[in-house]
């Protein structure tokens, strides 16, 4: 397949930045809790994930603006929340949304401010694959340089399966497969490698380079060496209750905002095909092969002598379920659709090997990074610069996390009780101090009727229409 790079026009600085730090921007699709450092299934193996918590501070208890791709990255990359711009699901492009004309994205200001920004692999939403790529809703203005091209995103390898998992007809794409490949010759390997590369270069500029890595989304095609590293028959489910949907409203019940499969039917016919073990051990292998390309990342910076200023994040777009609520995949409000990796290193801020537990969201993200690099903060953001919590992890912090699935579909997550309301006003509630697997709705008890009251404050005052109909 011959892929080639596109560079957009440049456009003038409205302010110069000719000192600031680099930034290395990493964020990983699909990646749940299942990491080593979080802590969300015991026998996930990340090492370079961790160590890089290590260097920085690790945010224990973050959340994603939306619980499915397009509208958490618009959101994120925006600062404008899925309620105030209207995009809730992958359609529409978030680039002919009215409320979003002439909003600069994160990479588009920083550019915009005298840094080189090079971005590689699926950063914003990729919609629709072909043989030449994902062709997706990247911003055209962002980038100095992109890998493959700014039309074009990556597909993580050529899809050798061209069929549903497992001869599962309501999987859509979850499949997987062993490999006989090089880690460099996936899809994943070729972007970090170039992210390697535009690491290694030269330039007295600033830079900011964006590296997104596809795995572990679906269909999880891994090399056979990280299938190894969890046995079939050691493997660890999650932890279920067979009623946990007895107390839940209709409404969440409904099939996905986009409708393409059944997330609850998916789950029964894994189990009754006796697949469950097999889907858990490929997920942790795309997770482990994902920590690898963090790994070339990290260490391509360390090698080009400019780690002591890089500012890094690293994040992922929403987590997913692989049983856990009787269900798979994403798009819903609870807690393993929300929560997700999310960790800063800041040198001269942040401590190594700190964490914090508050709430915190990813639409804290655009503002953060802006006062870490020293410019402006941008008027139109909806977040919270996260600073104060880089610099001291006991600071006050009244935050709570709004995630959106769905037009009136929100969770409000505070640092013990998640909260949620649904279209036609029916609730959920849990507590997580006492029931972090949320298996017991308590929206019905009146001795929680101040609870709920305190946290439906944080939902949205108003929510725009929906954007695909518009």
């Amino acid at each position: 397949m011959a892929l080639g790079v596109l560079m957009a026009p440049v456009l003038p600085a409205q302010a110069q930045s000719t000192d600031g730090p680099d930034v290395l921007f990493i964020t990983i699709d699909d990646l749940n809790d299942w990491v080593g450092v979080l802590g969300g299934h015991p026998q996930a193996i990340t090492p370079n994930i961790d160590a890089l918590a290590a260097r920085g501070m690790l945010f224990t208890n973050a959340h994603v603006p939306s619980a499915l791709c397009n509208p958490s990255r618009t959101a994120i990359f925006t600062g404008l929340a899925p309620s105030t711009t209207g995009v809730y699901g992958n359609s529409p492009d978030w680039r002919t949304v009215e409320r979003l004309e002439g909003i600069p994205t994160i990479p588009r200001y920083f550019r915009d401010r005298g840094y080189r920004t090079v971005g590689a692999g699926k950063l914003f939403h990729a919609h629709t694959y072909s043989d030449a790529g994902f062709s997706g809703y990247n911003d055209l203005t962002a980038w100095d340089a992109y890998y493959p091209s700014l039309d074009r995103q990556l597909p993580d390898e050529v899809r050798p399966l061209n069929r549903p998992a497992n001869g599962n007809p309501f999987s859509w794409n979850i499949d997987w497969a062993a490999l006989v490949t090089e880690d460099s010759a996936m899809g994943d390997g070729q972007v970090v490698g170039w992210g390697q590369q535009q690491l290694a270069a030269a330039g007295d500029q600033p830079r900011f380079v964006a590296v997104g890595i596809y795995r572990p989304h679906p269909p999880w095609y891994v090399p056979q060496k990280y299938l190894d590293l969890y046995p079939l028959e050691e493997v660890e489910l999650p932890r279920v209750l067979e009623t946990d949907l007895d107390d839940v409203p209709a409404a969440a019940l409904i099939d996905g905002y986009s409708g393409n499969m059944p997330p609850m039917g998916l789950h029964d016919w894994i189990v009754e095909a006796d697949l469950w073990k097999e889907g858990v051990q490929a997920y942790l292998a795309s997770v482990s092969f994902a920590d690898a390309m963090v790994g070339r990342l990290i260490d391509a910076l360390d090698r080009s002598g400019r780690a002591e200023n890089t500012i890094i994040v690293l994040w992922s777009d929403h987590g997913w379920h692989l049983g856990e609520k009787l269900r798979w995949r994403k798009q819903t409000a609870w807690e393993e659709s929300t929560r997700i990796p999310f960790i800063i290193v800041a040198p001269g801020i942040t401590t190594p090997g700190s964490q914090t537990d508050e709430v915190v969201s990813l639409m804290d993200l655009y503002p953060t990074l802006t006062e870490l690099a020293g410019l402006d903060m941008p008027g139109h953001v909806e977040g919270t610069s996260l600073v104060p919590l880089l610099r001291d992890p006991d600071s006050p912090w009244e935050k709570m996390a709004l995630s959106t699935f769905g037009f009136m579909n929100h969770a409000v997550r505070s640092d013990r009780y998640r909260y949620i309301r649904y279209f036609d006003g029916s609730e959920e509630l849990y507590d997580h101090e006492s029931d972090p697997q949320e298996w017991i709705n308590l929206a019905a008890d009146p001795d929680f009727s101040d609870i709920k009251s305190q946290l439906a404050e944080w939902l949205p005052s108003e929510d725009a229409p929906d954007a695909y109909y518009q």
